[in-house]
């Protein structure tokens, strides 16, 4: 049996999972970790790198700006040429698939004043860019995006020793992306920034930021509903100390895999230091709600990241709602919860989830259709969905949009259906978690790759 880059993968019912999953490397952190430590002096060290498509992405374009790199497994070892010390890329900096990529290098390039054309994929063309482009023209970044609003990004360079302007901003949707742009964005900034946003969004880039000697302070507003401010005040001199870190397991590789263990008779699976930063385990509240049975064990700190070990159990699951601040807090874990949502008894509404339709696919349109097809009663909502859980059919083939979160859920989607499910353009997956197929046989799945 292959498992390299399938481009359908079939997966049977019945069978239990059991084991032990050691994660990938988490992907946001992966991410901030290699560009930071190339924006930082000296040599960083980070062990278990997350190493995929989308972190590849990143790596190629540090190559482009002249930034030394070697990868060794899942061992990152990054030369950092400090905030300026980067060369002018000889071409466009290709971003792949990877909205991430694409938006925190374009916060670091408008900190370091060097032009530069950010592009990528047809699919990440077509997300949309305003939401950085326009707060960085505010702080004096010379930006600007298509007509549409969309990548190619074109930087212009800016005259060394030129502040930006320090910047209070109130972001319209809650984004750990758009954030972490702004935040390096005002490294080069005349004084503090100060970001508003309406909920908590994922505080990875502060937390990195602090340790490498940078004051931000990432806090609750008083008086208000799940609103958050962080502010960052430019360092001086502005010397980025290098990082030497081992990453956590990434929690959003994990929810496929905890919402298959959950959903499929009889299983049992451990986590071991899977990252439990509280700005990312929106599912597991969400699940606890549903009744799940989650067990976290010898809770601890790397890195300043929190850890810990989760075993999860095979669990009958009820109907719930999901809205607010727990969106934000789940945001890239839905296509995983969907499935959880079709095995639970009841109706599970979600709503206030519209930033769902402007991920690597419409994943509010995309994820309606795909249980759909399997048979499950969906209804798609502008801002979300309503889910009539209790059983999934199964028994049809199924298509990813070529977004790879979608193509793990469907693949769960078969582990406890009636009759198998097929996935097809699966090699989508290996974008964020390349060994998913192994793993999942490594538990007791039953799949065929080809």
């Amino acid at each position: 049996m292959s498992t390299a880059s399938p481009s359908q993968l079939i997966v049977n019912p019945g069978k239990s999972l059991s084991g032990s999953v050691g994660l990938p490397g988490d992907k946001s952190i992966s991410h901030r970790a290699a560009l930071f430590a190339a924006l930082a002096s000296g040599e960083s060290l980070v062990e278990n790198f997350l190493v995929s498509g989308v972190t590849q992405a990143m790596l190629g374009a540090l190559n482009d700006l002249g930034v030394e790199w070697n990868l060794e497994g899942t061992t990152l070892t990054v030369t950092g040429r400090s905030l300026r010390g980067s060369n002018a890329p000889a071409g466009p900096l290709d971003c792949g698939n990877s909205g991430t990529t694409l938006r925190i290098l374009a916060g670091a390039l408008a900190s370091a004043g060097i032009p530069a054309t950010l592009t990528g994929s047809p699919g990440l063309r077509r997300r949309p860019m305003k939401r950085i482009v326009l707060p960085l023209q505010e702080m004096g970044v010379p930006i600007q995006a298509s007509e549409s609003g969309t990548a190619p990004l074109v930087l212009s360079s800016r005259p060394i020793g030129q502040s930006l302007k320090s910047l209070v901003y109130t972001l319209p949707v809650a984004s750990a992306q758009v954030k972490t742009c702004l935040l390096l964005a005002a490294l080069a900034a005349d004084g503090p920034t100060t970001l508003h946003e309406p909920g908590p969004s994922r505080d990875h880039t502060e937390r990195l930021l602090n340790a490498m000697g940078v004051p931000v302070v990432h806090r609750p507003i008083p008086s208000t509903d799940q609103a958050y401010e962080t502010i960052l005040t430019p360092p001086s001199p502005l010397d980025l100390t290098s990082l030497h870190m081992t990453i956590p397991g990434d929690i959003s590789a994990a929810a496929f895999l905890i919402v298959a263990a959950l959903t499929t008779p009889g299983s049992q699976v451990t986590f071991p230091g899977v990252g439990l930063n509280p700005t990312r385990t929106g599912l597991l509240d969400a699940l606890k709600q549903m009744g799940a049975d989650l067990q976290i064990r010898d809770p601890r700190q790397l890195h300043g990241e929190p850890v810990g070990d989760l075993t999860v159990r095979y669990s009958h699951l009820q109907a719930t709602q999901v809205s607010g601040g727990l969106v934000v807090r789940m945001i890239d874990e839905f296509p995983a919860f969907a499935i959880a949502a079709a095995h639970a008894q009841g109706q599970t509404v979600v709503r206030e989830a519209e930033e769902l339709r402007h991920k690597e696919s419409d994943r509010i349109s995309a994820m309606c259709s795909g249980l759909s097809a399997l048979g499950v009663p969906t209804q798609e909502l502008q801002d979300g969905f309503i889910i009539s859980g209790g059983v999934i059919p199964g028994g049809a083939s199924v298509g990813p949009h070529g977004d790879h979160r979608l193509a793990m859920a469907l693949g769960v989607a078969g582990l406890a259906s009636d009759k198998p499910v097929t996935v097809t353009d699966a090699n989508i997956i290996t974008e964020s978690f390349p060994d998913f197929i192994p793993t999942l046989n490594s538990l007791g799945a039953d799949t065929i790759v080809g």
